[in-house]
This record gives C-alpha cells, structure tokens and sequence, in this order.
C-alpha cells in the first residue's frame, strides 16, 4: 500500500486497471444492480434467474443477464446449468462472493440509519407511472429558456 493520497501507479487484475484497492472494488462490486444481486444470493444457496428477476422488479433482462455475466467473471458467483429440458440455470456465492456480505450488511445498516434520520415516505410501485401534468411554465422567465421556444 503507498502513501494515503498519493498513487500507487496503475495496475491491472482480471482485466481490470486500477490505481488503488477501493478502485478496484469499485469496479468489481460498483454499479446499480450488482450489490444487490449479491445480496439476494447471500442466504440462499443459489437461485434461477427468474427468482433473482423477481426480487429485482425494476432490473431489465438484459441488464440482469449482463450484470451476472460480470460477476460470474470477476469470481463473485458460480453459474451452473443443469442438462434438463427447458434448460435450468442456478446462480450462487463463490467464496470472494460471500467475503463481501459484511460489507453489503454494512451498507444496509447505514441505508436503515439514513432512514432513521432524514425519514421514509411511500413510493409508487416499479413500472407505476403517474399521471404526468401539462407542460406549462410556471412563470415568465421559463417562457425562454434555451432549448424551449415561447409559444405566444
């Protein structure tokens, strides 16, 4: 480890480059959907990819499918597919999968306390959208905005 501020120098570990540790961690675990993919397969065993779609209503299949690609890359998770017809896919923790569950139970910790501090309130379900207003300025100055052409 260098000097706290200043760079080591660039290094690389399974493809990624990376100056400093939390860089790298950041690269393997940052993101939307993979701390949370992670955290539905902390006390599980292993699930299929139409389980983990549900416990994730907004995730997209695509996305999904591209965020266990990676993680199944970086060494985070096992995929195995069983020969059975229609095929059966299961996804779990590898051991460096489950090494960052304390640190996922953390962040949760700090989510409840953050709750706990500035309050929580109801939100619309995933995929709910609400009834959008008219687009009207609410005042003289927004009339002529740039990119907004006045219609007088």
């Amino acid at each position: 480890m260098g000097v706290p501020g200043i760079p080591c120098g660039r290094r690389r570990c399974r493809g990624k480059e990376y100056s400093c540790s939390m860089e790298l961690s950041l690269a393997v675990i940052g993101g939307k959907w993979k701390p949370l993919i992670l955290w539905h397969l902390r006390d599980v065993g292993t699930l299929r990819f139409s389980a983990l779609r549900r416990t994730m209503p907004s995730i997209t299949q695509k996305m999904l499918t591209q965020q266990l690609r990676e993680l199944e890359s970086d060494g985070l998770i096992t995929r195995t597919v069983f020969a059975e017809v229609p095929p059966r896919v299961e996804y779990g923790l590898t051991e460096p999968g489950r090494d960052i569950i304390p640190i996922l139970e953390a962040l949760c910790r700090f989510g409840r306390q953050f709750e706990e501090r500035f309050g929580v309130e109801a939100a619309p379900a995933p995929g709910h959208k609400p009834a959008q207003e008219p687009d009207t300025p609410e005042s003289e100055d927004e009339l002529e905005t740039p990119g907004r052409v006045a219609a007088r």
